[in-house]
């Protein structure tokens, strides 16, 4: 048997970790000690800075909770969410792009009739959101499911509320027999995420990054045969839209945020003030 020395550790490990019956998983495995292993050799890990390391992270896990995801944040400031995103879904170039999961995601949200309130008496600019959602050859999906949810008027999620009831700025809407949609919601800002958990505080006291991200709206768009879309729309011209915290803005997705006078709204009613429209087109791709 051969002792482990600083020469010989790595291989000693990785060849410990090939005894995993999983092919995949022994390949995860044996890599994650190798590029672990090749990290601590590159900056001389100290024992102090391990034991940072090691309760970093054991704080961050206790952080979760079924409204929290202090793990998921971590991967996103990182980049990590993105590069894991775009790898598994390299899509045709005429399919909408997606991007970041994100922490405050809420199972469970209620269906609304086309053009129905989900802000929930959020205070912020009226504005409605319509499209179509068509698959790669241009023909409408009827039936498809859009799950929305965005942060308030504070940059706060209703998974940040603690008292909160819900549901708050979050729904499920059905496109038609022609694939339109329509929402009714309130113009998103910028915010920055939360400060309050070890991820804020390794940006916000180590580093010169901006905390903030854009303003955007999530979409979770799904229909039978084709893949789920998980994405967001992002305010043309909105603050940080060049340096998202979590590195989850594509070109495509940036879309215009129209200022249309008092009058008559796309879901058919009247309205005594001025309102912001979006007009975004989904395409899905089929699934495999």
């Amino acid at each position: 048997m051969a002792y482990a020395t600083e020469e010989n550790l790595t291989e000693l490990a990785v060849e410990r970790w090939q005894r995993v019956k999983s092919p995949r998983l022994r390949q995860i495995m044996t890599s994650l000690v190798r590029h672990l292993h090749g990290f601590i050799r590159e900056v001389e890990l100290t024992e102090e800075e391990w034991l940072a390391a090691v309760q970093f992270l054991a704080r961050t896990g206790q952080l979760c909770d079924d409204k929290r995801q202090e793990f998921i944040l971590l991967s996103d400031v990182l980049g990590a969410s993105m590069l894991v995103d775009a790898i598994n879904h390299r899509l045709p170039s005429e399919a909408t792009p997606s991007t970041v999961l994100g922490p405050f995601h809420i199972e469970g949200s209620p269906e609304l009739d086309m053009g129905g309130d989900m802000t929930a008496g959020a205070e912020g600019s009226t504005c409605y959101m319509t499209g179509t959602v068509r698959d790669l050859d241009g023909a409408p999906i009827e039936g498809a499911v859009l799950d929305l949810w965005q942060a308030d008027g504070a940059g706060v999620y209703e998974a940040q509320l603690p008292d909160c009831d819900g549901p708050r700025l979050r729904a499920l809407y059905r496109t038609g027999p022609d694939g339109a949609y329509c929402v009714r919601t309130i113009v998103p800002l910028g915010y920055a995420i939360p400060l309050d958990g070890p991820v804020g505080e390794l940006i916000n006291k180590e580093t010169e990054i901006s905390p903030c991200r854009p303003p955007h709206i999530h979409f979770m768009v799904s229909a039978p045969g084709y893949q789920r879309l998980v994405t967001h729309l992002f305010q043309q011209g909105g603050d940080y839209i060049d340096s998202d915290v979590v590195f989850g803005v594509k070109e495509p997705l940036i879309t215009e945020f129209q200022r249309r006078p008092p009058g008559r709204t796309p879901a058919g009613d009247e309205s005594s003030e001025p309102f912001y429209l979006v007009e975004y087109d989904f395409t899905l791709p089929r699934a495999a």
